[in-house]
């Protein structure tokens, strides 16, 4: 799917896809977000922030926000949207992200959700050396992972065609 598809399709149940794009210093950040707007009042749903190179391929995720209480299909449309914007606006072919080590019990759980949209483990970033830099352009120490852009939005419009 493409984003205008899923722009489409968000519409067709009352969401909205937003994206916002700012490059600077040679980096690309962005922002997608999933809404609902009433009247002139919008409520996110749903947001993912991060950033990319101007001249590499590859997204690296920093943050994810999904509320709760968000109508069905809000988490299917941010992940999708996000990836289908990376392969077509980026050429990426990959998406890198950091569960965080928050508390334990909560890292556990971010590493098992993004084992389930289809990132991998690549290695624990700790306390070593070598992780310093890892440890600073991510904001501290926990799980990298990978995906591949285009297994995660294949397995995502899966689901999303059932309600098509």
């Amino acid at each position: 799917m493409k984003v205008e598809e899923l722009e489409n399709l968000a519409s067709s149940i009352g969401l909205i896809i937003k994206i916002q794009i700012r490059e600077t210093l040679g980096l690309c950040f962005f922002r997608i977000v999933v809404a609902e707007q009433k009247e002139n009042i919008i409520k996110i749903w749903a947001e993912m922030k991060g950033w990319t190179y101007l001249n590499k391929q590859g997204i690296q995720l920093d943050t994810l926000r999904i509320l709760s209480k968000a109508p069905p299909l809000v988490s299917d449309l941010i992940w999708a949207s996000t990836m289908a914007w990376a392969i077509e606006k980026k050429s990426s072919k990959k998406a890198r992200l950091l569960a965080i080590f928050d508390s334990e019990g909560y890292s556990k759980k971010l590493v098992r959700y993004f084992k389930l949209i289809g990132f991998k483990i690549t290695k624990e970033v700790g306390s070593s050396p070598g992780d310093l830099l890892l440890r600073l352009v991510w904001g501290g120490a926990g799980t990298l992972m990978t995906g591949d852009c285009n297994h995660i939005l294949k397995k995502i419009e899966k689901k999303l065609s059932l309600i098509e």
